[in-house]
Parts: C-alpha cells; structure tokens; sequence
C-alpha cells in the first residue's frame, strides 16, 4: 500500500512513518519545517519534503493526519478534492501495529511518563519496543522509536475521541478525569468513551486502571461486568486482583515504594521524585509484568527511567535557585506537581502558570486556582490558544479571581523577570503549562544571573 503523512516529522508521527515503512508499505512525508527526523527518514527509505504543498501528495496514496492538520493545510484539501482516503494518525498507528503487542496509555494526565515508563523498562528488559510518546525521554532521547522488538507502546489520545481507533493488547488508564469537555459535552459522556475503549481491547487482554482516581475506578468496575480482565493498583485498596501501594518515601531525585499483589512484595525504586510518579510506576510494572516478565526484573528495570522532558524537569540553577519546567495544565497534574516541589524544596515555590485552552479555563478556573494556590507566589499569564479560537470574557484573569495568592501578568516576559526578581536562595520557580511558557525559562536563568 502506499501512504502519505501530513507532519511526518512530529513525534507521534515519525513511528508511524517508520512502522509502516517496516512492513513494507511505500511513505512519503511532509513538515512545516527541515529537523533531523526528516533527515534519518529519508536514510531509511521514506520519500520526505520540507514544506507542504500539493505535488507533494501521490494521486493513490492513503493520506495521514494528525488532529493538528486543519482542513485548510494544502496536501490534505486536495486529498479531499481528489476523493482520496483519509486516515487519522491514530488509525495509522492501528493498522500499523499489525501483530504486535500493543500497549496503549490512556487518561487526562499521566500518559507521557507511564508510557515512557514501560518503553525505558522494556528496554533495559532487551525486548526492543517500538514506541510512539509525546515528548522526549530523559537524555533527548526522541518520543517516536522503531525496534526490533513485538511491543509497541503509545499513548493513546482521549482528547478528540480517536484512542477509539486503537486494539491494544493492554490498555492502561491512570484516570478517568472529567476534561476536552469542548469536544465531549459531558462529564458522562468522557466517561463513557472510556469503557468504550476499554471494550476495545483484545479478547483475552488486560485494562489496567489505578483506581485512587473514582472515574478509573468505576471503569474497573464496569469493566469486570462486561467480562473485560481488569487488574487495578493503588495507594487504597480495592476489590478483585490489585496492586497495593504502600511504605512511600520520596526525596529530591527519587521514589520508592512496596507493592504488594496477592501473596507477592516488590520494591520499586525510582530516579524520579513524587508520589505520582510511583502511581504511574506501579502501573507500567503491572503492564511489563503481563507480557511475561518476572516482576523482579521489571521493578529492576524501572530504575533506568530518568523521567521526560517537561515533566518536572530540572532546566537551570543560579545562585541556589532551582528553575523547574513542567507540562502540568490540568488541576490534578498541577496540584501534583506542586506538592512535589513542596517536598523538594529547601524554602519557597514560586509558579509561572500559562492556561491551555480558554474551554479548559473557564470549565476548571477555580480548581486551577486552589491547585495554585499550593504554591508561595503565582503569577497567571494570558491563555494559550493552542487549536480553539479565543472565547469571549475568557483569559487567564479567569484563575486569578478565585485564588488568594495568585496574580494576572498577560505578558510571560514580564511574568518571568517578576518572579525571579523575587526569588531568594532555597527557593524553586517552576515555568507550567502545555504551551509556550517552557521558552520563558532562558529569560528566569537570565534575571537570576543578573
């Protein structure tokens, strides 16, 4: 067959190409921009083009998107002029896993790190995954990866409903907390694709759910009634086979914890701080554990995990000033992040937080802001549109008027040089959120410095 990617140098993309490309289909690739990516594609056989346009699209070609593709994007609004096949990037993915032993990671927050988790432990355990991960491993190590191996490891993408397209063999879900509720209309209607997707797995498969979070549990329960083998983890114990969770110690660079299955002990020791982290841990063990590996080995094997970029990631010191990058833009994710800077820090937590979405925003501004507000000092800049178009009445202000520390700077540079001017030794500062505001991180080390 022949095929046709629309931003093939993105890291969800990329893997696909190189999936395909691998059993035997003829590629061809385009992106916005040259990178190494198109450069090592192109060494592999796939036909790549810097830039976008029309003459680039094979006439018999299946095209491929991702969700970031707009219509209006040239290669693809003459794919649909000419009548051609159009594939999401997650039915791609599907098609191309063929065979293999698919491990999907779904849930509001949590997937990059747990998925990343188990390709790193997979590893180190020589089974050669492939892997398709938003974000690049510790050590720029990339997020999309073609092995040798029969697993293949992918997030899976609740956002616009298209995990729907996926088999797995696995299916892992950290939480089924209610958001996208732009594209869903409901918190019931969230929940519900998730056990739609849990109905996706292959029969005789295993969800994995951590049920700390109530909607995952429910979905464990829903789950066991359609006959669906479900294995839970967590800190509070639960019903049927679960793992539980407990002896936690956390401290600057680390995490470890017991897990106790059934009649089994296990120690789990991980290279990065916070009691999510080991939640997440638990459930990559859980998944490696399923595909045959003695779970010893898989709690060895974690310990090669050095976490993901922008995912608590140290980015600079000055003058005993720690500057934290983190991708956290849902209350949850930010209210775990900041408890673990709380723990790690030797004197105070200072936050520039950008919003993602004016939906998510005006849906979840106050919880934003007692999640901020577990922080010393907030400043909120303006929101970041990423696909929506700006609503109306709705800005990062939105978050301020609930909280009782936090303050509204529109301009991130402003916002940037306003909370390094405040720091003193001891302290953290923290650049989060899922758009632009991990390049305010240069100008925070500057102002230190100066």
């Amino acid at each position: 067959m022949k095929f046709h990617l629309i931003g093939v140098g993105g890291a969800g993309m990329n893997v696909v190409a190189r999936l395909l490309s691998a059993e035997g289909h003829e590629v061809s690739g385009s992106d916005r921009d040259f990178s190494a990516v198109l450069q090592e594609l192109a060494a592999e056989g796939i036909t790549t083009f810097v830039g976008h346009n029309t003459s680039h699209v094979p006439q018999d070609a299946i095209v491929v998107r991702s969700s970031a593709i707009k219509n209006t994007n040239p290669e693809l609004a003459i794919a649909f002029q000419r009548g051609q096949e159009v594939w999401h990037r997650s039915e791609a993915l599907a098609f191309a896993a063929g065979k293999r032993d698919f491990i999907a990671v779904a849930g509001a927050h949590g997937k990059t790190s747990t998925s990343a988790m188990i390709a790193r432990a997979l590893s180190a355990l020589e089974a050669y995954p492939s892997w398709a991960i938003g974000g690049h491993l510790a050590g720029d190590e990339p997020g999309g990866h073609l092995g040798s191996g029969t697993v293949l490891v992918a997030e899976a993408d609740e956002s616009d409903g298209s995990f729907l397209n996926y088999e797995p063999r696995i299916a892992l879900v950290t939480n089924v907390e209610p958001d996208h509720l732009d594209h869903y209309g409901s918190a019931e209607a969230f929940a519900q694709a998730f056990v739609k997707f849990a109905q996706r797995i292959k029969p005789g498969g295993l969800l994995v759910c951590c049920t700390d979070d109530p909607g995952a549990a429910q979905l464990a329960y829903a789950a066991r009634a359609l006959g669906i083998r479900v294995t839970t983890y967590g800190i509070k114990p639960f019903e049927g086979d679960h793992c539980l969770i407990t002896d936690i110690v956390s401290s600057n660079d680390a995490v470890s914890a017991h897990v106790m299955r059934g009649e089994q002990l296990v120690k789990i020791a991980l290279a990065v701080p916070g009691e999510h982290m080991m939640l997440n841990g638990v459930g990559a063990w859980i998944a490696c554990c399923d595909l045959g590996f003695a779970p010893e080995d898989v709690a060895r094997a974690l310990a090669h995990f050095r976490g993901t970029g922008r995912r608590f990631e140290l980015r600079g010191e000055v003058r005993g000033v720690r500057v934290i990058d983190d991708y956290a833009h849902h209350p949850t994710e930010v209210a775990a992040t900041l408890n673990t800077a709380r723990s790690v820090s030797q004197g105070g937590v200072r936050v520039v937080f950008q919003p993602h979405l004016y939906s998510r925003t005006k849906n979840f501004a106050n919880e934003f802001a007692h999640a901020l507000d577990l922080a010393d000092e907030v400043i909120v800049t303006s929101v970041y549109a990423a696909r929506e178009v700006p609503a109306d009445g709705v800005e990062g202000d939105a978050i301020v008027r609930y909280s009782s520390k936090a303050i509204y700077e529109p301009d991130m540079v402003t916002a940037g040089r306003r909370i390094a001017s405040q720091a003193v030794p001891g302290d953290l500062i923290l650049t989060m959120g899922a758009g632009s505001i991990t390049t305010l991180v240069p100008t925070i080390l500057s102002e230190l410095d100066r």
